[in-house]
C-alpha cells in the first residue's frame, strides 16, 4: 500500500508551477489583448506585441551579459530551441563557407540534440562526439582535438540533466570559435538555477517548465550575428527565425518564473546544495549499496537539486516501482528516455559499466522540498535496497 502523501522528486523533468507563472496568466487573461495576435496593426495587436518584447527583456536581463530582447526567439520548449540551433547553426555556418561540415556533440547530450546526429549526417554533415572523463565534465583540451577549420558548429550543454554536473561553457565556446566554429548550449537545465558562463556564447536553449513556469514554452536566445537558418516557414515571426503566431501568456508565465528564480538565484542555491549534500551524505553511507554516479571526491560543480545515483544490485525500474508504490516520485535518468530499457548514454559515456547504470536513479528537487520529506526518501531507498538487494552478489 503507498502512503496517502505522495512526495515528488522528479523536479528535472518537469517542476510544480510557482505562484508567479499562475498570476502572470490571470494578469493576462484580465488584459485587454488577451488572445490578441501580437503581429496585428491595430492597438490589441501592438498591446500584445509590447507585452511579448517585455517578455523578451525580462529574459535577456535574467540570461545577462551582453544579450538583448532582440536575440530571443520564443519557441515550444527545449527540444525546438535544441533543434533550431543545432540544425539551423550549422546550415547557416555552412551557408557562408561550404568547407564548414563537421560538427560537435558532446556524448553527454539530451536526447533533443543527440538524435540530430541522423538528420545532420543526412545533410552532409560530419559529426563527432567529445566524451566527458569519469567526472562527467567535457574539457576543452578534449574538444581542440576534435576541432579544425572544417567545424561549423559545437554544442555543449551547459548543466548534463541526469547528473547535474556543470560543463565549462566559456572555455568550450573560446575554444570552438578559436578555430571559427560557432559555439551553442543547451541551458534548459541551469537556466534559473545557477549562474551562466554563456557571455562568448553564440546560441543558448532555454524551457520555462524545468523553472515551475508552463510546459511547452522555451526559447533560443540567438546572436544578432549568428547565421542561423530557420526549420519553419509562413509567417516571418521572430524576426524570420521561427514562423508560428506566439504565445503571448505563456511568454509572460515564463519571464515572471525566471525573473523569480534568477532574483533568489544565490540563496535558493545555498539552501538546496545543502539539502543535496545531506541527502547524499545519508544515502550513500557505507553499507547502504547506493553510490553517487559522479565520484564523491571529484572535483565538479552540479546543479545544486539534482543528485544522481547508482545502485549495483538492483535495476532501475525496480526502484523507481518500489519507490513509487511508498510514495517518492523519481526517475530513472532522463525522463525524456524513461521508456528505454538500455541503459543511460550518459553514464555510459562517463565510463560506467552497464551493469551498474542500470541501476540509475535521479532524484531531483528545488527549494520547495523540505528536509523532512527528503529524510522520509533516504529512509524508504534505504529500506527498499536493504529488503530487495541480493545477498552476497551483484545483479546481472
Amino acid at each position: 500500500m503507498g502512503t496517502e502523501k505522495r512526495i515528488y522528486l522528479d523536479y528535472a523533468a518537469s517542476a510544480p508551477r510557482r505562484p508567479e507563472a499562475l498570476e502572470a496568466e490571470r494578469a493576462y487573461e484580465a488584459s485587454d489583448y488577451a488572445g490578441a495576435n501580437p503581429n496585428s496593426l491595430h492597438s490589441r495587436g501592438r498591446a500584445a506585441a509590447r507585452a511579448l518584447d517585455g517578455a523578451r527583456a525580462t529574459l535577456a536581463r535574467c540570461l545577462g551579459g551582453t544579450w538583448r530582447p532582440s536575440d530571443v526567439t520564443f519557441t515550444s520548449g527545449g527540444t525546438e530551441s535544441n533543434n533550431l540551433a543545432v540544425i539551423g547553426l550549422a546550415e547557416g555556418a555552412r551557408g557562408r563557407s561550404s568547407r564548414r561540415r563537421r560538427v560537435v556533440l558532446s556524448a553527454i547530450e539530451h536526447d533533443s540534440v543527440l538524435d540530430l546526429v541522423g538528420p545532420l549526417r543526412e545533410r552532409g554533415f560530419e559529426v563527432e562526439l567529445a566524451r566527458p572523463g569519469r567526472d562527467g565534465v567535457v574539457r576543452p583540451e578534449t574538444l581542440e582535438g576534435l576541432l579544425d577549420e572544417r567545424c561549423a558548429l559545437v554544442s555543449v550543454m551547459a548543466a548534463n540533466n541526469e547528473t547535474g554536473v556543470l560543463q565549462p561553457t566559456g572555455a568550450l565556446a573560446r575554444a570552438a570559435h578559436a578555430c571559427g566554429a560557432l559555439f551553442h548550449t543547451d541551458a534548459v537545465q541551469a537556466f534559473g538555477h545557477v549562474p551562466l558562463d554563456v557571455a562568448d556564447a553564440d546560441a543558448v536553449s532555454v524551457a520555462a517548465h524545468k523553472l515551475g513556469g508552463p510546459v511547452g514554452v522555451g526559447a533560443l536566445f540567438v546572436r544578432g550575428r549568428a547565421p542561423l537558418r530557420p526549420l519553419s516557414f509562413g509567417g516571418g515571426q521572430e524576426l524570420g527565425r521561427r514562423a508560428g503566431t506566439q504565445d503571448v501568456r505563456g511568454a509572460l508565465a515564463f519571464a515572471a518564473v525566471a525573473k523569480a528564480c534568477c532574483g533568489e538565484l544565490a540563496p535558493t542555491r545555498a539552501l538546496v546544495v545543502g539539502r543535496a549534500r545531506g541527502l547524499v551524505g545519508r544515502l550513500c553511507a557505507p553499507g547502504t549499496g547506493i553510490e553517487e554516479s559522479v565520484p564523491a571526491d571529484a572535483d565538479v560543480d552540479r546543479l545544486p537539486g539534482i543528485v544522481s545515483l547508482l545502485v549495483p544490485a538492483l535495476d532501475s525500474e525496480t526502484l523507481v516501482l518500489a519507490l513509487d508504490q511508498a510514495g517518492f516520485e523519481v526517475s530513472a535518468a532522463s525522463a525524456c528516455s524513461s521508456g528505454s530499457l538500455d541503459a543511460s548514454h550518459v553514464l555510459l559515456a562517463m565510463g560506467i559499466g552497464r551493469d551498474e547504470a542500470l541501476g540509475s536513479l535521479r532524484v531531483s528537487f528545488d527549494e520547495r522540498v523540505a528536509e523532512d520529506d527528503l529524510s522520509a526518501f533516504a529512509d524508504a531507498l534505504i529500506t527498499i535496497v536493504a529488503e530487495r538487494a541480493p545477498r552476497g552478489r551483484a545483479r546481472r
